[in-house]
Order: C-alpha cells, then sequence, then structure tokens
C-alpha cells in the first residue's frame, strides 16, 4: 500500500514539477527549495515577530487593544509586519509539510534518514504549537475560541487534577501573569525549533538553507502584496462571557478545532498520536531497517575512496565525507552532477524523464543526487576539493564581441554586469539560462585573470535550439543569465611530470583557458598540444597556439586530420588523434593526459594510453555530448558535466 501510494505521489510531483519547470526554470524551481524556503519564513517570523513585541503589551485588557494599535495606528508598517508574521507562518507550515512529503513519496526516509526524519516531525510539532500560541496572543474571539478548544482538548487526558477549561469560563478568569507566561512560551517555543532545525540541517550534507535570490525577493514580495491586500485582522476582543459564533479560522493551524466538536477530543487525540506514530514507524516498515550495511566506493582516478550508507545516494555520501561533485538541483532536475559508473550495479532512483537517458544508462551514465548503491562501485570521478573556494553565482552578462573563425564556430565575449564577478578554475563552464528554463552549457574559453569577462566557443549544431539562435538572431548587445562555475575538469598543478592535451573539436576551448593560465602562472612543465579535426577549417583558431608554441620553448603544438583532401594542401600529421599520440609516445607512464572533445575519442583514448602505461588517475577527460533539438520531447542531452551544445 505503501509503495503504491509513493508512485502516485511520485507521479504528481513530477508533473508538478515539470509544469514549474517550464515556469521558472530548474534553477529557480520552489519544489527544489523546500526545506529553504522553510528557513526563509522561520526568519521572516522572527524579524516580523520581535518588531511586534516592541509594541505588544502582555495585560489582558491591553493585549487585543496594542495589536489593534499596532495593527491600525501604524498600518504601513506594523500592519505589514503582523500580517507578514501571520502569513510568514502559515508559509512555513506549507512548505515544511511538503518537505516531508516530498521525501516521503520519494523514498528519502529509510535507513540513515530516519534522525532527520524524526527532527523533522518533532519541528512540525513545534511550529504547529508557536501558531497556536501566538493566537492566544492577540486575545480576540479567535483567540477565544482556540484557548477553549485547546483547555477540553487537553482535558481529555488524565494529567491535570482540575478542568483547565474552567479558567475561560467567565470574563476576568484570566489574569495578566498568564499573558507574561504565554509571550515566553511564544519566544522559548521559536527558540528550541531553532535548534531543532539547526540539527535537522546538520545531518545532510551541504543542505540548502537559503533558497536563491530570485526565490527569495519572490517570496518577500508576494507576502508583503498579500499583507496589503488582504491585512491579518482581529476578530473583536474576546469576551469570555459569551460565545464566538461566527469566525475566520487559520486553516492551515486550527484545522484540527472543528473536529473537536464534531468528533469529541478524544477521537482527535487518536487522530494526532495515530498520525504522529505512524509517521515516525515510517523509517521502519517497508525498508530493511537501520543496520550498518554499507557500500565501498572508489572514484578513479583521482583515488579517492568514499563509503555510502545504504539507502545513500552517491552524491550524499560523496558531499559528507568531503569529496565535492559538481551539482545543482540535488532532485534529478537538472543532470549537473550526471557521472560514469565503471562498475558496480545502482538504484537509479526517480528523476526527470530526459534528464537520463536510455543510452545514457547503457553507456554506464547515472545521476548522482539519485543514484543510491546497491553494490559497491567504481566512478569516474576527479578530487575537485580546489572548487570550493569558488562557489556558484548567478550573474547577467552582455554580449561584447561576435567573431566568425569558422563556418560553423563562433566566438563569443561577454561582460559581466553590475559590476560583479566570476572567479573559476581554468577549464570549467557555464551554464546559460534560457527563458524556457532549459540549460545550455558552454566551457569558459578565457584565462580566469579576466574575471569580469567570459569567452565561450559555440560550435553550430543542425537543429541547436541555442546555437542556432546564436548564429541566426544573436546581436553584441544582448544579455544573457548564467551560472557558474562547474565542472571538475582542470590542470592539476601540482604534477611535475609532462602533458599532453587532445582535443577535438571545440574542446579546444576549456584547454586554451589552462593553457593560457599555464603560461601566466610560469609553469615550465613539458606540454604538448594534439588538435584532432576533420579539416583545416576545424582548427579555428589554430594561429594562437602557434603563436605559443614560437613563444615558449616548453610547448609544442601538432594539429592532426582525419579527412584532410589534396585540395586542402596540408603538411601535417593526418589520421586519428589518438594514433598520432601512441606513434609518438609508446611509454606514456610519466604523463598526465588530458583529453576533451567527443565521447568515442575521449573513450578510444582512455583505453588505449592506459595499454601503453599510462597510471589510470592520470587521465582526465571531458566528453561533450550533442543533440538536436527535439520540442515534443522537450528533453536536453547534456554531456557527462553537464554539458549540453545544442
Amino acid at each position: 500500500m505503501i509503495k503504491l501510494i509513493q508512485r502516485v505521489g511520485q507521479s504528481v510531483f513530477l508533473r508538478l514539477e515539470i509544469a514549474l519547470n517550464g515556469t521558472f526554470g530548474s534553477s529557480f524551481n520552489p519544489f527544489y527549495y523546500l526545506g529553504a524556503i522553510t528557513y526563509l519564513m522561520f526568519w521572516i517570523i522572527v524579524v516580523s515577530g520581535f518588531y511586534i513585541y516592541a509594541f505588544y503589551d502582555t495585560g489582558v485588557e491591553d493585549a487585543y487593544y496594542s495589536v489593534e494599535a499596532i495593527t491600525h495606528g501604524q498600518w504601513y508598517l506594523g500592519g505589514v509586519m503582523r500580517s507578514l508574521h501571520r502569513y510568514a507562518s502559515d508559509g512555513m507550515v506549507l512548505a515544511a509539510v511538503l518537505h516531508m512529503l516530498r521525501n516521503f513519496v520519494f523514498d528519502r526516509y529509510h535507513d540513515f534518514r530516519w534522525f532527520s526524519w524524526f527532527t523533522g516531525m518533532v519541528v512540525l510539532w513545534l511550529v504547529y504549537m508557536a501558531g497556536i500560541n501566538g493566537y492566544w496572543l492577540v486575545w480576540d474571539k479567535l483567540a477565544q475560541f482556540v484557548a477553549v478548544g485547546t483547555a477540553e482538548w487537553l482535558d481529555a487526558l488524565p494529567i491535570f487534577s482540575d478542568p483547565l477549561a474552567r479558567n475561560f469560563l467567565e470574563q476576568g478568569s484570566v489574569n495578566d501573569r498568564f499573558f507574561s507566561l504565554l509571550s515566553l512560551i511564544h519566544i522559548g517555543v521559536p527558540l528550541a525549533t531553532f535548534a531543532i532545525i539547526w540539527v535537522h540541517t546538520q545531518r545532510v550534507p551541504e543542505a540548502k538553507t537559503s533558497p536563491p535570490r530570485i526565490i527569495k525577493i519572490g517570496l518577500i514580495f508576494s507576502l508583503i502584496v498579500l499583507a496589503f491586500v488582504k491585512p491579518a485582522l482581529s476578530q473583536g476582543p474576546a469576551d469570555l462571557d459569551s460565545a464566538p459564533s461566527i469566525l475566520n479560522l487559520d486553516w492551515f493551524y486550527l484545522w484540527t478545532y472543528p473536529l473537536l466538536y464534531t468528533w469529541g477530543p478524544g477521537k482527535v487525540w487518536a487522530l494526532a498520536v495515530g498520525v504522529t506514530g505512524f509517521a515516525l514507524l515510517l523509517p521502519f516498515i517497508g525498508g530493511k531497517g537501520r543496520g550498518k550495511n554499507e557500500y565501498q566506493i572508489s572514484a578513479i582516478p583521482c583515488g579517492r575512496m568514499i563509503t555510502a550508507k545504504r539507502g545513500e545516494t552517491i552524491l550524499e555520501a560523496a558531499l559528507r565525507q568531503g569529496l565535492t561533485l559538481p551539482y545543482l538541483c540535488r532532485d534529478g532536475a537538472c543532470g549537473t552532477c550526471k557521472g560514469k559508473l565503471l562498475k558496480g550495479a545502482v538504484d537509479y532512483g526517480t528523476y526527470q524523464q530526459g534528464v537520463l537517458t536510455a543510452a545514457e544508462k547503457e553507456q554506464g551514465m547515472a545521476l548522482f543526487c539519485c543514484a543510491k548503491p546497491i553494490s559497491d562501485l567504481d566512478i569516474e570521478c576527479h578530487e575537485i576539493d580546489l572548487l570550493k573556494r569558488f562557489p556558484v553565482k548567478n550573474v547577467e552578462i552582455r554580449l561584447n564581441i561576435m567573431e566568425r573563425p569558422a563556418s560553423d564556430v563562433m566566438l563569443l565575449e561577454f561582460h559581466i554586469e553590475g559590476g560583479q564577478r566570476m572567479d573559476f578554475i581554468p577549464g570549467q563552464y557555464i551554464a546559460i539560462l534560457l527563458e524556457d528554463g532549459t540549460r545550455r552549457s558552454f566551457s569558459i574559453a578565457n584565462s580566469p585573470g579576466q574575471t569580469d569577462q567570459l569567452q565561450l566557443h559555440v560550435r553550430l549544431v543542425e537543429g541547436g535550439k541555442f546555437t542556432g539562435h546564436v548564429f541566426n538572431g544573436m546581436k553584441e548587445g544582448d544579455l544573457l543569465n548564467v551560472e557558474g562555475p562547474y565542472g571538475s575538469f582542470f590542470l592539476h598543478e601540482e604534477g611535475e611530470g609532462p602533458v599532453i592535451f587532445m582535443v577535438g573539436g571545440t574542446g579546444f576551448a576549456p584547454v586554451k583557458s589552462m593553457l593560457e593560465h599555464a603560461f601566466d602562472a610560469g609553469i615550465n612543465r613539458e606540454i604538448k598540444f594534439y588538435w584532432g579535426a576533420r579539416i583545416p577549417e576545424d582548427l579555428y583558431l589554430s594561429k594562437l597556439p602557434e603563436k605559443w608554441q614560437r613563444e615558449h620553448d616548453n610547448f609544442e603544438f601538432i594539429p592532426v586530420l582525419s579527412d584532410a583532401k589534396p585540395e586542402h594542401d596540408w603538411h601535417g600529421r593526418v589520421g586519428l588523434v589518438t594514433e598520432a599520440i601512441l606513434q609518438d609516445h609508446s611509454d606514456l607512464s610519466s604523463y598526465e593526459v588530458y583529453a576533451c572533445g567527443s565521447p568515442d575519442m575521449v573513450e578510444a583514448g582512455r583505453a588505449a594510453f592506459l595499454g601503453n602505461g599510462l597510471q589510470v588517475d592520470r587521465y582526465y577527460s571531458d566528453a561533450f555530448l550533442v543533440t538536436q533539438y527535439k520540442p515534443q520531447a522537450k528533453a536536453v542531452v547534456k554531456s557527462s558535466k553537464g554539458d549540453a551544445h545544442a
């Protein structure tokens, strides 16, 4: 039954996410930031609560009128703050419930996650208690209804010598000291809530505690608009000598109170305890129990060994143990974390269709944010702890220069707007965010010293959605929204031996960035650069490496053509670029090889070079995959690093 509910829930969530991705894009889909949105709502509650408390009086007679003075006497600020406090509280409940529901339907609560699930339940109950307590403090007719209902609810428990409801039988039975106690509770419970949220968050590697700026601004703006359109208002002063008959309930917090008078307190307690108890037992139902089973994951070629707990994704295990893998959404929607399984088996998890194709799975690809090991694994992964220095950011860039060095290649140079900069490691890439929410990723071709500029090399792909626009519609002055830096393909400067770069097509872009940095940094290692192409025109910037060869004694440029014709008057190397390297190097045991280009070239190089003595942890690769745009499929096929060059 649970599995059936989960399958139905997954279908519903995935459909909703597809719709939201179409509106906001996968980078800004609120469903991927529910935990962070809960944090945001909490801080709005805290800030607005402190402001209200500064003007609040705790006396029985003063409580209602002090809130009224805040609401109407300074409606422009105090009234807005009260409404923000109310609606952010509702928002926190909604976000927290959706967050837990999403984790349930996607089966993210078993095994080691039991602790996060338990603390999440505690947080939900504390938020619920704080919200009900907050309604008492207003001391209007709704507060009277809630106070009497709560007292009758608690009286159903055999723990009080005298019924609590007697304290609310007549006007004057509630004193000022009681309201002082309520105020302390309303401060203390949120403090306890924050402590539990903090513990809850610390158990999740690289947990998101703040949503992207655009989501943050959008939510705050929406709450402010709601505060003006439908302000939170009191419902008349409380009068214990009479019972309120018509009330406007907050159904996020007070949905159980009508049940008290239709079912009775006992049945409502049975519902609350039953649902909570069942939820707490869920991590141990249908799973294999907590256990201690673990799986070893070998990251090749970087040589790191990590351990994944049962039910833990590859990405979670890596982040928990300090191995920084590229990722963005963590929900199987963007493909940034896509990597290769070299050995072992995984449960691929649940993800958006089109992000991981059947063909890619056959090639050994998996989404590390979703894939859970079911055996020991070997994965293709480079150590990227260096990347922690440069967090991902969202910037706007303006096109300054367009050049066409070949019929199917466009060089684009952008300036980063707003005085911002993007620090990156040479070899990394950025993701261009398109209006329909899809992404196209391209390697940064300039050196990292130019942090306010970005150069991209774009090859035209027949039917390519973005590349077609670049060649047919883009013009200087256009603005693009991009995120980055991403990627783990970079020059390992700590090495001492000779280096070979093997490039195909526009794979020259990240290598250009690496080489320019190497020259600027004065790296004196022997460097050989093999650029494989079909015809001379494909070597679209050949004069640049020729210039480097003249200027640097440690650098050699070897272009190789696979389809040279007599009319090309070509006098250089011919054949496959991998064969050219093997002809020149019978022993690669002392070399590092960096390969960037088509998957066939990269994989052919791996097998051939390892056979010629190259050490497995010294082969660094970045394979580009391209696809034609198919509107009906709405799919983006990306490379192993998350690139989509179409």
